[in-house]
């Protein structure tokens, strides 16, 4: 049963309301693939428009915090933390990963998958006056813990 539809089959925001506080976590992943010189650029702060790991890391932990603004319904949840991290995959592919815990009756998961996006979006924009064929692609879900139920993304 789709949680977010009513008995009409309309849009619905889930009552959260008799829910029990509890601490939840996640953790998502998106990748960007580039041209070899642009990731070098971006990892060696060589950028014209100045270090673009610390504006993605900045604007994926603004993209969790407002993710309540962006998906319709989405609850907005206190978030205790947010990180963003950056791994070299390969020459030419670059993971960015986050973390969010917080103290609620709802998950965090939204908030996440978000903020990775935002921050690979945010890379686009950095490097995009030498590579404007980037890809962005495999924005998932990792790991979700804490409320009903658990789950793993096999990576």
């Amino acid at each position: 049963m789709l949680t977010h539809l009513n008995e009409n089959g309309e849009a619905n925001m889930v009552d959260i309301g008799e829910k029990r506080v509890t601490v939840r976590t996640a953790r998502a992943c998106a990748k960007i693939r580039m041209q070899e010189e642009t990731l070098q650029a971006l990892l060696t702060s060589q950028l014209k428009k100045g270090d673009g790991l610390a504006a993605a890391r900045i604007a994926g932990i603004m993209g969790g915090k407002r993710t309540a603004e962006l998906i319709p319904l989405c609850h907005n949840i206190p978030i205790d933390k947010i990180d963003i991290a950056f791994e070299r995959e390969s020459e030419t592919t670059l993971a960015i990963l986050s973390t969010a815990k917080c103290s609620y009756k709802t998950g965090i998961e939204m908030e996440v998958l978000t903020a990775a996006s935002v921050a690979a979006l945010t890379i686009y924009d950095m490097c995009k006056a030498i590579d404007r064929g980037m890809v962005i692609e495999e924005i998932k879900l990792l790991e979700k813990t804490g409320g009903k139920s658990d789950f793993k993304h096999e990576r």
